[in-house]
């Protein structure tokens, strides 16, 4: 039995194909239900052959790996599976360097393909490996995880965490194509689902008002994979992504809205040693926060912050500030590279499908701290 027959009859199979316009480096993003079971079909009409990188991870080859490699060499294709520890805390350049070594091994050459199957680790990985690989191989990014489905896989930013801070080390360097099958959401775990959420919420407050209300009337659907509500979502996240992508595509104006909810997000992901939060959920508490430092520096009105609250617990996600002191939060904000000169640039909410980009300064930030806590900044281990 194909791998998703059993939910074919209640989905939408044809594609919906959204460009990201890059000149010389354009491509597609297709979004078809039972994409996968034409992974090799795909891979000869992009021109592959020979050998191709099939890049997973322990979770994801559990469920798809298996397959995947039958229908790659049903069309002449050599697949080269590389498994890695799954996980945010996996994402190094120690594990980089156990991709590069497989390539290697197997003498890829430039005109060789990497396939990143799996989540945004997965695909951040692959895809900075494919940039140093022989100074620049092919990728294409098939993600399985909403997160990665909505956001991760789309615009080219590649790299790895440091201890010191989260993607310190990186590429831009956009894949071949982004193929998306919806189906693969059924076997993601719940907690895994529901932070992928926070991401689809960040295109609706930073962009769409009208998406944003979408979300609000479907939320409940959404959280229990009803077939069309997914694949809507999905299709709007990519074209909101792939139309801010094409007009920054480096993150030097832009492109830096979609930061909202990381400032303080990826500041939570690092003091909780990658282990406290799933990425998604440290930005949902940072969607909810940063409309509050929003609301305190006078850029938004509270009903703005209570609608981002409402929609954010509705999801299933927290909206709570754990309990550090802002002195350790304000410190994992600077090692950012979303920090700019040495101080911090964050995204501000003005309205819902409205945002702006500027600087946070500490006196501010430990003030709002003082004030939402109700107590002094200090007064938090």
């Amino acid at each position: 039995m194909p791998l998703h027959s059993v939910f074919l009859d209640n989905t939408m199979t044809q594609p919906f194909t959204v460009p990201v316009s890059l000149a010389e480096r354009s491509y597609e993003i297709v979004i078809q239900t039972g994409l996968l079971e034409k992974l090799g079909r795909k891979l000869q009409e992009q021109g592959v052959r020979g050998k191709v990188g099939l890049v997973t991870d322990r979770h994801v080859a559990r469920h798809y790996l298996k397959r995947s490699l039958e229908t790659v060499k049903r069309y002449g294709i050599e697949p080269i599976p590389i498994v890695l520890t799954p996980g945010e805390r996996s994402k190094t350049l120690k594990t980089v360097e156990q991709i590069l070594n497989v390539l290697a091994r197997h003498r890829f050459e430039r005109s060789s393909m990497l396939v990143a199957l799996g989540g945004g680790v997965v695909g951040d990985m692959t895809g900075f490996a494919a940039s140093i690989y022989q100074r620049g191989i092919p990728y294409i990014q098939v993600p399985t995880t909403l997160v990665a489905q909505v956001d991760s896989s789309v615009g080219g930013k590649t790299g790895v965490d440091h201890r010191l801070g989260k993607n310190l080390i990186g590429s831009f360097y956009q894949p071949r194509a982004v193929w998306i099958d919806p189906l693969t959401l059924r076997t993601l775990p719940t907690r895994e689902l529901i932070a992928g959420l926070a991401e689809v919420i960040k295109y609706g407050i930073i962009a769409d008002e009208s998406f944003f209300a979408y979300l609000q009337r479907h939320m409940s659907a959404l959280r229990k994979h009803a077939p069309a509500i997914v694949s809507t979502v999905v299709k709007r996240s990519c074209e909101i992504k792939a139309e801010v992508v094409a007009a920054d595509e480096r993150e030097s104006d832009r492109r830096r809205i979609l930061n909202y909810g990381h400032t303080i997000g990826h500041a939570l992901e690092a003091l909780g040693g990658y282990k406290s939060f799933v990425h998604g959920e440290a930005v949902g508490v940072g969607l909810v926060q940063e409309a509050e430092l929003a609301c305190f520096q006078g850029i938004c009105s509270r009903p703005v912050v209570e609608n981002i609250r409402h929609i954010v617990q509705e999801a299933g996600l927290s909206d709570r500030m754990p309990p550090w002191t802002s002195q350790r939060i304000w410190k994992a904000m600077l090692h950012d590279k979303k920090v700019s000169e040495g101080r911090v640039i964050g995204v501000w909410p003005e309205r819902i499908g409205q945002v702006q980009i500027g600087p946070i300064e500490k006196h501010v930030f430990e003030q709002w701290c003082s004030v939402s806590r109700g107590s002094s900044p200090r007064a938090h281990a």
